[in-house]
């Protein structure tokens, strides 16, 4: 049995085939996964009801086995910071940086995103690419 916080076997594996500078998306209940990210990235769909699981929810049990070098958001137009912004720093002890709404889409669709998680998270602008670091 697994010891770590992290336990689903589709995202361990796919952990387990990244490197220095793979990117994971980990994106909101309203993010288009399907259209909005590498085509060829495993894709992990973990909303089981809306809210269930938070962005946040799945960015712990990541951080609990991965560091993570970088982590870059995508940003209101109107420049407000969505308040899950605060809690991505507390976890990641990283600051964000922020891309428009079509800069991060373009980002999403390139061939370094290796894994893309969608989740049941309700708030907006709750999505996240993070690259992953060294050990």
């Amino acid at each position: 049995m697994l010891t770590t916080k992290l336990i689903h076997p589709d995202i361990i594996s796919a952990l387990s085939y990244c490197g220095h500078g793979s990117k994971i998306l980990i994106g909101d209940g309203n993010y288009p996964i399907d259209q909005k990210s590498n085509p060829e990235a495993i894709r992990v769909y973990l909303g089981v009801t809306p809210g269930l699981p938070t962005v946040t929810d799945v960015l712990k049990a990541l951080h609990s086995v991965c560091e993570f070098e970088k982590a870059e958001v995508m940003t209101p137009g109107d420049g407000s910071t969505p308040e899950i912004f605060a809690e991505f720093e507390k976890e990641l002890g990283l600051p964000l940086e922020k891309l428009g709404r079509y800069e991060y889409y373009d980002m999403c669709m390139k061939d370094d995103i290796y894994l893309a998680i969608s989740t049941g998270e309700k708030r907006v602008f709750s999505n996240i690419v993070l690259t992953v670091g060294c050990a």
